[in-house]
């Protein structure tokens, strides 16, 4: 395999290599004695799985302000630096500034309420509540317009 990839290739290639690297640590937690009472952990990984590498935009396998910035800003909440800076310090505990993905589950699987978390639960139950009908518009005549 030619170590030369460019463009799309490379990009699938690397994003492979972090959704392996993510399935590992979350084979730790299913294995994990701490979380065996959480129910639907399975699920529950895989989807912060998914929702970790939106977040991790430039793949080094950690959320920089960068990407917590963009990601904020697409969800629609969009913050300041110091905003952005308290939400890491606060998933990180002050000891980086970057958030990992053991991090990111020990924060969403955990028992305190992060900014963080609270707006990535807040987006799907937005996301998830079916607020229009799926499919085109109803047809309509003319008698029915008001």
């Amino acid at each position: 395999m030619p170590s030369n990839l460019q463009g799309g290739k490379s990009f699938g290639l690397l994003k492979e290599q972090q959704r392996v690297k993510l399935d590992e640590i979350n084979k730790e937690y299913l294995e994990d004695q701490k979380y065996r009472d959480e129910e639907d952990l399975a699920e529950k990984l895989e989807g912060l799985k998914n929702k970790y590498a939106e977040f991790d935009l430039n793949d080094q396998g950690e959320i920089d302000m960068m990407g917590l910035k963009r990601t904020m800003e697409k969800m629609g909440v969009p913050k300041t630096h110091l905003e952005l800076k308290k939400m890491i310090v606060e998933v990180t505990g002050g000891s980086s500034n970057t958030i990992n993905y053991r991090d990111f589950v020990k924060m969403m699987l955990g028992k305190r309420s992060a900014v963080l978390k609270l707006v990535l639960i807040f987006e799907d139950k937005a996301n998830g509540s079916a607020c229009k009908p799926d499919g085109p518009p109803p047809k309509r005549d003319i008698s029915s317009l008001p």
